[in-house]
């Protein structure tokens, strides 16, 4: 197997300082306290990396307090609740980049509960999520098509052999492995009779075989008895599909415009690994590009970046409750994706009103609105060193207290980026 050239090459580990750390936690993880910035730095880049990428066993008391979570959301059918566990372990899983991970395919395929209607369903399509983060896109697709949450949501039931519905053939191909302009308005409809009577029964998925059409089908040019297993496959194959992920992946974790040459870099690497993910990101996120000048600082932080990276930054014991809510008023409801997109985040991230919003947030936080706070004491010059790197006007004056200090920093432009 060929090892990565240009700008994916590997970055060069002797030039690992304490601000290459910061920027990678920000990066992997929903923030990064300053001992933890200590930590990465002293450990370096590949040990670091290493154990974001290896599965790490969780203590105890976080699967005790995780379960409980869990079973709370199932005993109340509540979102909300459902919300509060999933920001526990965004927080506290010893597995962040997993965690990071599962959002981002979350947002990949993106599904409501307020259509799914079922706490539980969510929970497992979630699961799904986590247990290929790192694992393989391949069988992901393929376990999507028969997630039950999922094949609610796009009304899957409705597919039947004399009338075909569309939603299901249509996101597959435009939403979640080939984007727009890679297939025709004939290939949707021929992909659709492909999902006939895949349906949901009992709160599982069951294969309807009195309403699968067994006909012959034409799509991207291959025609056959193709089921739904076998269009799958064929998206899977075609060309634009890496290039797809790896837009996808780019934006998410390097920088929010990434040009066709990075794009095609990247694809290469997905190919090459067979849609694997551990080692796609092993190399991405060890690479010259990842730790180039254009790709720091280069992404707007999402509302759950900013409210938990700002929590976890500043030491505070999160109320997950008074988090989501910040995160539901700034855009962000997870479980609750405003369309089949998702969030399309970057720049549309910030308005003159969701600034007012996240300098609002500020407050709070340092206010002990959002949960337990110690009152910060060097915050001038971590804040300083770790967002900005460079100096800010009134920072240095001696009458502000230290809380001060920080919501000033926090209240900056550039603390919205990451």
């Amino acid at each position: 197997m060929s090892a990565p050239t240009g700008i994916l090459a590997p970055y060069d580990a002797s030039d690992w300082a304490q601000r290459d750390a910061a920027h990678f936690l920000w990066r992997t993880q929903f923030g990064a306290s300053a001992s933890e910035i200590k930590a990465a730095y002293q450990s370096g880049l590949a040990e670091t990396l290493e154990r974001l990428l290896t599965p790490q066993p969780e203590t105890e008391g976080f699967q005790e307090i995780e379960s409980l979570l869990r079973e709370a959301a199932f005993d109340t059918g509540n979102t909300a609740d459902l919300q509060a566990w999933w920001l526990y372990r965004m927080f506290y899983s010893a597995n962040p980049l997993t965690e990071k991970l599962s959002l981002f395919w979350h947002n990949h395929f993106a599904t409501s509960n307020a259509k799914v209607r079922s706490v539980p369903h969510m929970a497992v399509q979630n699961d799904l999520f986590r247990a290929e983060a790192l694992g393989n896109f391949r069988r992901l697709l393929h376990a999507m098509a028969k997630d039950v949450a999922m094949l609610i949501w796009l009304d899957s039931n409705a597919n039947r052999k004399r009338q075909a519905n569309e939603n299901f053939a249509r996101e597959v191909m435009e939403l979640f492995s080939l984007g727009e302009g890679n297939y025709t308005e004939e290939d949707i409809k021929q992909a659709a009779r492909a999902f006939t009577g895949w349906h949901v029964r009992d709160d599982q998925f069951w294969f309807n075989k009195r309403q699968h059409d067994f006909t012959e089908k034409s799509v991207f040019g291959k025609t056959a008895n193709l089921d739904g297993g076998d269009v799958i496959g064929l998206c899977l194959a075609h060309k634009a599909c890496s290039r797809f992920i790896a837009f996808k992946l780019l934006r998410a974790f390097v920088l929010d415009q990434p040009t066709a040459v990075l794009v095609g870099a990247l694809s290469a690497r997905v190919t090459e690994h067979d849609f694997t993910m551990g080692p796609v990101m092993r190399e991405l996120l060890s690479s010259k590009l990842f730790f180039s000048q254009s790709a720091r600082h280069a992404c707007i932080k999402s509302p759950l970046e900013l409210a938990l990276g700002a929590a976890r930054a500043m030491g505070v014991r999160p109320n997950f409750q008074a988090i989501n809510n910040t995160c539901v008023q700034l855009g962000q409801s997870i479980f609750e994706p405003p369309t089949v997109k998702g969030w399309e985040g970057g720049r549309l991230w910030i308005t003159s009103a969701s600034l007012l919003q996240r300098n609002n947030f500020a407050h709070d936080l340092l206010a002990g609105k959002m949960g337990k706070l110690d009152r910060p004491t060097k915050s001038g010059d971590y804040f300083q060193e770790l967002l900005l790197a460079r100096e800010v006007p009134g920072l240095q004056d001696n009458k502000l207290k230290p809380t001060e200090r920080v919501h000033l920093m926090m209240t900056l432009p550039e603390f919205q980026l990451t």
